[in-house]
């Protein structure tokens, strides 16, 4: 375990040494093949480093910051976009952030126009929460000074530090909620010769949920500290999904989510539109590709921690689960269109239903097949006799 932290730390320090170059050649070498070709040799470093880490925690959690985050938006930087070419004032400090953790700064944004447009958007990141709010009309007579512009959504509040208060307290709670129900699974899981084994499952859907949005949480809250970023939720309640379009386009892992999307659906869409597919066709079709691409950076996530050959089931898994959403989306906007909706009483469950069956078929066989459960409960003992030894020493 000493070993493993050694290498994290050194992993990570070799991470803010190749940041900092990107930072200093944001400042010598402008946006296009140039700075590509600057920034290429990072891309490549960064796949490699992962390999130096063997826990399923340590290990996978970089391998998801450096391999996938950071490389995404080292490529969208060399062509002056993203969130790391969005401020040109920009501190080290908050680009090494920006680069490599899962974090979205909230945006000060003025309200937009009504739109009267019912098209159904197929990949929505464009508020917080994932619903459309119409605008009321001001008065007047109102001074704009004395209503302050939200964070969220670009809408007038009257009240916007009760609300934010009010807002932290249940987000508080609901981490609170959320830390019991991982301690009484940990806990369950000392049964689990007893349970059946799709039972098992179940707790290990849960358990991966809960454990990510924790790791998200605390990379947040450290990054507000130390920043002073206000950031947006990396999850938005996914076992409320009413739809797949409403799980992984407003619910599940939202900063994975906008990456995906302006590197993959945007570029994609916009290319099929300039040479001649139909606006209706050239949504589905990048949504399609945006999953495999999902896919692709799942099985790596995968192989850095099992160091296994890869069987593809989890990219089959995304691929399913893209070829499913663009059926939805033809649904919604071909078939029924605003006639007739299934009652999010049943739709609800029939999405996460399907995501859990799903994930049972493709999508755990493999993480079960390097025994990352296993693992990662070692790993558990090995930190709390690695604190107990630090606690004694300390005493």
């Amino acid at each position: 375990m000493v070993g493993e932290i050694y290498n994290f730390i050194k992993v990570w320090l070799s991470v803010f040494v190749c940041l900092s170059y990107c930072y200093t050649i944001s400042k010598k070498v402008s946006k296009g093949l140039s700075r590509l070709l600057c920034v290429l040799p990072i891309v490549c470093l960064f796949l490699f480093l992962p390999l130096d880490l063997h826990s399923v925690h340590l290990g996978g959690t970089t391998a998801f910051f450096i391999a996938w985050l950071a490389n995404f938006k080292l490529l969208l930087f060399a062509f002056g976009k993203g969130p790391l070419s969005s401020d040109p004032s920009i501190s080290l400090g908050r680009f090494v952030a920006l680069a490599c953790f899962p974090i979205k700064i909230q945006q000060s944004t003025p309200p937009k126009p009504q739109n009267t447009s019912s098209k159904v958007n197929p990949f929505p990141l464009e508020s917080q929460n994932g619903h459309s709010k119409e605008n009321p009309p001001q008065n007047p007579k109102e001074k704009p000074k004395n209503r302050p512009l939200s964070h969220l959504n670009g809408q007038n509040k009257e009240n916007p530090t009760s609300k934010k208060t009010q807002e932290g307290h249940i987000s508080l709670l609901n981490y609170a909620v959320k830390g019991v129900l991982l301690a009484i699974l940990a806990c369950l899981y000392d049964y689990s010769d007893h349970m059946h084994p799709k039972v098992l499952l179940i707790l290990y859907c849960f358990h991966i949920y809960f454990l990510l949005e924790f790791i998200l949480a605390i990379v947040a809250t450290l990054t507000r500290v130390l920043l002073g970023m206000e950031l947006e939720p990396q999850f938005n309640e996914p076992y409320l999904s009413t739809s797949l379009q409403d799980f992984w386009g407003k619910r599940w892992n939202l900063m994975v989510t906008n990456i995906l999307r302006i590197t993959v659906y945007n570029p994609t869409r916009h290319a099929l539109v300039t040479r001649g597919i139909n606006k209706k066709g050239a949504p589905l079709i990048a949504v399609f590709a945006t999953f495999v691409v999902s896919g692709f950076m799942h099985e790596l996530i995968f192989y850095y921690m099992g160091r296994m050959s890869p069987t593809w089931e989890v990219t089959w898994f995304f691929l399913l689960h893209g070829l499913c959403l663009v059926v939805e989306l033809v649904l919604k906007t071909e078939v029924f269109t605003n006639r007739w909706r299934l009652p999010r009483l049943v739709s609800g469950p029939l999405a996460i239903g399907f995501v859990f069956v799903t994930s049972f078929w493709l999508f755990f066989p493999p993480f079960l097949r390097f025994k990352a459960d296993v693992r990662a409960f070692e790993e558990y003992a090995l930190l709390g006799e690695l604190l107990k030894n630090v606690t004694r020493a300390l005493i």
